[in-house]
């Protein structure tokens, strides 16, 4: 198979290879509901050694600078209640933790999760957070950047692989909520 972006040696529909992904992820691939059909999200394997993101794009292909999103874990704090969430933002932009964020979770202060709250609570390694398998619940913000897009470029749930996503699906993922100007320059 040829990955719809980038350059990649060895490319597969992700249903095909549920056991290269950490077992949230692989549940969410395998349990799949949308109208982006499971078959269309690829797996394609990656060498963790190439993981920087400049590094990457100049092995795997410059045209992924500009299709890459990434997937972080955040926590809004109030009154002693703390939520967590994921934001799903381009490569090329940061999360508006102080702004979005913080209001969409009205909390009284946001930040990202440590990590060891981000790997604990996903099951997944850092580095590879995806927004596919996050825990119920969860609230699954996501730039409108990165729904427009034919593919995205994320984390597969592990440091070793990435997934190629459909723009459209990750508006269809649970909790999932679109917003204009989570992630800024």
């Amino acid at each position: 198979m040829r990955a719809p972006i980038g350059h990649f040696d060895d490319a597969r529909p992700a249903t095909a290879c549920l056991d290269e992904l950490t077992g949230p992820v692989a549940d969410a691939v395998r349990h799949w509901q949308g109208s982006v059909p499971a078959g269309q999200i690829v797996y394609v394997d990656t060498d963790p050694a190439w993981a920087d993101t400049a590094t990457f794009v100049e092995h795997y292909g410059q045209d992924l600078l500009e299709r890459s999103a990434n997937c972080v874990v955040v926590s809004g704090k109030r009154g002693g209640e703390s939520t967590l969430a994921a934001c799903v933002v381009l490569s090329t932009t940061r999360v508006d933790v102080n702004g979005v964020v913080r209001r969409r979770l009205a909390a009284r202060k946001a930040s990202f999760a440590s990590m060891d709250t981000a790997t604990g609570e996903t099951g997944m390694e850092y580095g590879g957070i995806t927004p596919l398998g996050l825990p119920d619940g969860w609230p699954l913000l996501v730039d409108a950047a990165v729904v427009d897009l034919p593919y995205v470029l994320v984390g597969s749930g592990r440091r070793r692989g990435k997934l190629l996503v459909p723009g459209k699906a990750f508006a269809e993922l649970p909790h999932a909520e679109v917003l204009e100007g989570l992630g800024v320059a």
